[in-house]
């Protein structure tokens, strides 16, 4: 698959189709996603004002693929200094990773989404890079790692939430998972779930 830079370029290249253009974005998000796919789509859906009609304002998809960017970027540095931490602890003979007290230790982050939000309507309303940075930036104490919320900086009240297959307890402040338990499938909530992502993606919500 072509790099996200690639797709990023295909954004901006006014000789394609906004549909070809909206496309490269989807892609982008595919390989960097902070809040997972869809929560961060509603969120850049918001924040860059994508029109469900894209032919009345194709710049949004560039607005929301440089606010994409800009938090990859944060990302990409913070990945670059662990990278060489890890070759230095490799050399000395530390195989296993050394707790450092960053958000790696919460063990809910992975690669490309560091904050997720399964229920994909409630998010952080700030601008990504702010909350991709304030996320990188974060220390986690270790007695209050299972509640600690990642983008606000401390524990506090949580919410549930029931997607498919599992019900998440949810950062009542800013919708961040801090756990999930499986749980078995209902068949009606898989498809109030699927209809309501449909009209998220049509931007008809």
């Amino acid at each position: 698959m072509a790099s996200f830079e690639t797709h990023r370029r295909r954004v901006h290249d006014t000789d394609r189709t906004v549909r070809a253009r909206h496309s490269a974005l989807r892609t982008c998000l595919v390989a960097f996603a902070p809040y997972g796919f869809r929560a961060t789509y509603h969120h850049l859906c918001r924040s860059a004002r994508i029109p469900r009609d894209l032919e009345k304002d194709p710049a949004s998809l560039i607005r929301a693929v440089e606010e994409l960017d800009a938090a990859r970027r944060h990302w990409l540095a913070d990945e670059a200094v662990f990278v060489a931490r890890r070759r230095q602890e490799k050399a000395a003979g530390t195989r296993r990773p050394q707790s450092d007290g960053s958000w790696r230790d919460a063990g809910r982050a992975s690669p490309g989404m560091l904050a997720y939000c399964p229920n994909p309507e409630f998010h952080p309303d700030e601008l990504l890079p702010a909350v991709v940075e304030r996320v990188l930036r974060s220390v986690v104490p270790p007695t209050a790692a299972s509640l600690w919320c990642l983008v606000c900086g401390r524990a506090g009240a949580t919410t549930r939430w029931r997607s498919e297959c599992y019900v998440h307890r949810l950062c009542a402040r800013c919708g961040v998972s801090l756990g999930a338990e499986r749980t078995a499938a209902n068949s009606n909530v898989c498809r109030a779930r699927a209809e309501r992502w449909s009209e998220i993606w049509r931007r008809a919500a």
